[in-house]
C-alpha cells in the first residue's frame, strides 16, 4: 500500500474505538459519528502509514500484526495529548476540558452520581468520562495513562509515581441469610467465595489460610448481586464488605450481616492519582468525596448495625 495523507488526532480516535469495539458501526455510536465516516477515517489512516490496519474479514474485527503495533503507540498518543490537556487545564479548573474518572462498581449506585453532578458545577466546561471495574483494573488503567484518577481498594504499596488520599476503612464481614445465627459454628455451612481472579477475594482466601481454615464451598463468583441472591435463598453464607453488601441492597431483608468470627480483616479505600500532574485537584475531589461517603455509606450502614460503628470509618 502506497502511502499517502496526513495522521490526525481524529483518525487515531477513530481507530482506536474501532480497535476496540470490533465494529465500524459500534465504533460510530461511542464516537457519535456516522459508519462512513468512520470508514473514510481508517482509510485515511491506512493509507498515510502504508499498512492494513484492520483485518475486515474477522468478525468483530482483528488488528493486523501492524495494527498492533500502531495501536500500542495511538493509545500512547491518547494518554499523553489527554494529560497534556489535564495539565494546561490545571491553571485554572474551569478551563479543564476532559476529566476521566476510575471507581469502583461499590460506589456507582450512591456516591458515585452526586460527586459528579457536584463536580460538573466546578468544572463547567468539562466534559466527564467515568469508568467503573475491579480495582485492579482501575489501577492498569492508571498506570497506562488511561484515567487522571481512581477511587479503589488499596492493593499493598503504592507505586512511586503514584499520590494517594485515604477514604474509608471498612471491615470484612459474614454476610449469612437471615435468621441463621452468626455466633453459631459456619464451618459447618456452605461458603459462596467472592472469586480469587480479584484482589478481594484473594484478600479473603489469604485471611482463611492464615486461620488455617479449609472451608467447604462448592461456587466462587464474581457479582455481589449473585453471590448474595445465593445467600438470600439459602445456599450458603459469604465474607465480603459493608459496601459489597450495599451494593445489592435488594437482598438485605432476606440476609443478614454478622461480625466476621475468623480474626479480623479490613480493606481501605482510596483515591489515587498521578503524583503532581493535577495539582491539588485530587486533594479537592477527595475531600468532596468524603462527606458524601459518610452520607451515603458509613451512616446507614452503622445506623442498621450499630456493631459496625468504629470499624466502618473515614479516613482523612
Amino acid at each position: 500500500m502506497e502511502t499517502g495523507g496526513r495522521i490526525t488526532l481524529w483518525g487515531i480516535e477513530v481507530f482506536v474505538a474501532a480497535a476496540e469495539e470490533g465494529t465500524v458501526s459500534a465504533a460510530a455510536r461511542r464516537l457519535g459519528a456516522s459508519a462512513s465516516a468512520v470508514s473514510q477515517q481508517i482509510a485515511g489512516l491506512e493509507a498515510a502509514l502504508g499498512a492494513e490496519l484492520l483485518d475486515r474479514a474477522a468478525r468483530p474485527f482483528a488488528l493486523t500484526p501492524a495494527g498492533e503495533i500502531f495501536r500500542r503507540h495511538a493509545q500512547t498518543i491518547l494518554n499523553e495529548i489527554a494529560e497534556a490537556r489535564a495539565e494546561i487545564g490545571m491553571a485554572d479548573l474551569s478551563h479543564l476540558t476532559r476529566f476521566r474518572l476510575g471507581m469502583i462498581e461499590d460506589f456507582d449506585a450512591e456516591v458515585t452520581p452526586r460527586l459528579l453532578s457536584g463536580m460538573a458545577e466546578e468544572l463547567k466546561g468539562s466534559q466527564f468520562l467515568l469508568e467503573t471495574g475491579a480495582s485492579h483494573w482501575l489501577f492498569d488503567q492508571l498506570d497506562a495513562r488511561a484515567l487522571d484518577m481512581v477511587v479503589a481498594a488499596d492493593m499493598g504499596a503504592a507505586a512511586d509515581w503514584m499520590e494517594v488520599h485515604p477514604i474509608l476503612a471498612e471491615p470484612f464481614v459474614a454476610c449469612l441469610p437471615r435468621g441463621v445465627d452468626g455466633t453459631a459454628d459456619l464451618t459447618a455451612l456452605p461458603l459462596i467465595l467472592y472469586t480469587q481472579r480479584h484482589h478481594m477475594g484473594r484478600q479473603i482466601a489469604a485471611h482463611l489460610a492464615r486461620q488455617n481454615l479449609r472451608l467447604m464451598h462448592r461456587f466462587e463468583l464474581d457479582s455481589y448481586h449473585a453471590i448474595l441472591a445465593m445467600v438470600a435463598e439459602g445456599a450458603g453464607w459469604t465474607i465480603l464488605t459493608p459496601l459489597g453488601f450495599l451494593h445489592a441492597m435488594r437482598f438485605r431483608d432476606r440476609t443478614e450481616l454478622w461480625p466476621l468470627p475468623f480474626g479480623r480483616l479490613e480493606r481501605t479505600i482510596s483515591l489515587s492519582a498521578r503524583a503532581g500532574v493535577l495539582r491539588d485537584m485530587p486533594t479537592r475531589v477527595a475531600a468532596r468525596l468524603r462527606p458524601l461517603v459518610a452520607a451515603q455509606i458509613v451512616e446507614p450502614a452503622v445506623s442498621r448495625y450499630p456493631w459496625l460503628a468504629g470499624d466502618l470509618r473515614l479516613l482523612d
